[in-house]
């Protein structure tokens, strides 16, 4: 497993799939329920380690497994772009499922406001094809959250916790992340709000993409 992958893209195509420490990311969407004012998008900057996420077109599901072609040679599968793959929740599960299927291993990096998009417990249905949870909470508390991450939901702060909880019963592997850098931001006491909500915790580093 100790070799790199090259992109399952060809250059002159928008990057669907980008291949990094062993593992196979899907670039998904660039829509996203937060706007964070880290986020590289935001500041104008699309690459990560040399590849560029800027989607002109959303990939549809065949133009996806056709990229990460056969999933067996990576670690993992990771849903992550720069954007929120949950808002493309029927895609990622139907590309889950499949990639599942083969034998792959599924992340999800998400910013846990899924639940409070659709206004049910979409855990249940991630279940089935998602091995592992990634879950931005970025703050210990929702003003520095809101200064951050300047989501489009009401309550995202609480949204992102009660969603952890309800993953929990489905989903056993969760990490919860925050970002070490960010005024304001207790690294100590949002990983102190991961071991309150029973989950383990990684500390990220500001302006470390990838």
């Amino acid at each position: 497993m100790g070799r790199s992958k090259k992109p399952a893209n060809k250059p002159q195509q928008q990057t669907i799939t980008y291949a990094l420490h062993d593992n196979c990311y899907i670039n998904l969407t660039n829509k996203c329920t937060l706007r964070c004012t880290f986020c590289p998008k935001f500041n104008k900057q699309w690459d990560v380690k040399g590849y560029r996420l800027r989607l002109k077109n959303e990939p549809d599901i065949n133009e996806v497994l056709e990229a990460v072609g056969d999933p067996l040679q990576y670690k993992e599968i990771v849903f992550c772009g720069l954007g929120e793959p949950t808002l493309r929740l029927d895609e990622l599960i139907r590309i889950a499922s499949a990639l599942k299927s083969k034998g792959a291993t599924i992340r999800l990096n998400t910013d846990g406001l899924a639940n409070a998009v659709y206004k049910k417990d979409v855990t249940t249905m991630l279940s089935s094809c998602v091995d592992s949870l990634s879950v931005s909470l970025n703050a210990q508390n929702s003003d520095i959250y809101t200064e951050h991450c300047r989501p489009l939901i009401n309550n995202a702060f609480n949204e992102v916790q009660n969603f952890i909880l309800a993953a929990k019963n489905h989903i056993p592997d969760i990490t919860v992340t925050a970002i070490d850098g960010l005024s304001g931001v207790d690294i100590q006491a949002c990983e102190n709000i991961a071991t309150k909500l029973g989950v383990k915790f990684r500390r990220r580093v500001l302006d470390k993409v990838g």
